[in-house]
């Protein structure tokens, strides 16, 4: 007996919910951005500059005792945080210091560093210092830029791939799609404030990836079933299209899914934050996939028969011709 997460034969009725849904995602999408544009992202130290050290202890953390050591230095704005993690041994006791480059420096300098380790030597004589990362303020910019181009470029290479290989409303509705993941992505790191780095930016460029497999295996039944159903309404089509990839789409998102939360429990912090985009981002790329790209096909209308040479022959152009 095979393991069938949906039924093997479904007929619901998507194209239905498109109206709920469509108000739910641009009420999602308008906080999202609301969120970047006012609250603003917790860019880490790639994108701000400055420096992470990581301290180890055999004793127990007590950040109070970190800051009050600290203070004296004249460091600025100082982010003190313990890490718990499994992978740490019972004798491990880890701590993470972060803190800006000061004003018209380049990085943080390295007598600073060893200031800071010597007072947190004072705490505990045999604390060590397992990671040091510094960048300064004029590779972060660049890195800010760099990472926007990447994302707009990705969703560029998109638009043109999809309008190649099917119609120019289909390609609209892929775009549509993938801005859809990719602001609600921001948003959400956005609102817990979690930190966004460079590692976040490959986990968008993923997510930007998975989402369009989703959408090109849903437009491909489309397209098929437009040639075979020539008489159909577009939003039968579409439902019926759905439904019978859904069981390889939940499947797929499934499975990515559980590898994803065991790498979240016990990939460690390093990477929690780019496993944290990507849970988010198969789940609204699966969403996306379904109720946005097919939503703004049957807005925009398709071209119902290849067979005929002119532009316009067989086109459809809303849902109720």
């Amino acid at each position: 007996m095979r393991l069938r997460l949906v039924p093997s034969e479904t007929r619901w009725a998507f194209m239905q919910l498109t109206r709920p849904a469509t108000l739910v995602s641009g009420a999602l999408f308008v906080v999202s951005i609301l969120l970047v544009s006012f609250v603003g992202l917790n860019f880490g130290i790639d994108f701000r500059g400055g420096t992470t050290i990581r301290a180890m202890s055999q004793s127990p953390i007590e950040i109070s005792q970190f800051r009050d050591k600290i203070a004296p230095l004249n460091l600025g704005d100082v982010v003190i945080s313990e890490i718990f993690d499994i992978s740490f041994g019972p004798d491990e006791n880890v701590a993470s210091i972060r803190f800006s480059a000061q004003e018209n420096d380049e990085s943080v300098a390295a007598e600073t560093v060893v200031r800071i380790q010597r007072a947190l030597r004072e705490i505990d004589p045999g604390m060590q210092f397992p990671l040091i990362e510094s960048v300064g303020p004029k590779v972060s910019g660049e890195l800010i830029q760099k990472a926007i181009l990447a994302v707009v470029s990705a969703i560029a290479a998109v638009l043109f791939y999809i309008w190649l290989r099917f119609e120019w409303q289909f390609s609209l509705g892929a775009v549509a799609a993938l801005l859809h993941d990719v602001v609600l992505t921001l948003g959400i790191f956005s609102a817990l404030q979690i930190k966004f780095d460079l590692a976040i930016i490959a986990a968008l460029l993923t997510i930007v990836g998975y989402s369009l497999n989703d959408t090109v295996v849903v437009f491909d039944r489309v397209r098929e079933n437009l040639r075979k159903f020539k008489k159909q309404k577009l939003p039968a089509v579409l439902d019926l299209s759905i439904n019978e990839t859904l069981a390889r789409t939940v499947m797929t998102s499934v499975t990515t899914l559980l590898a994803l939360v065991a790498l979240f429990i016990f990939g460690g912090d390093v990477i929690r934050s780019f496993v944290f985009a990507m849970i988010w981002g198969v789940i609204v790329g699966t969403y996306s996939s379904v109720f946005i790209a097919t939503n703004i096909l049957m807005r925009l209308g398709v071209k119902r028969d290849w067979s005929k040479t002119q532009k316009s022959a067989g086109t459809n152009f809303s849902q109720d011709s």
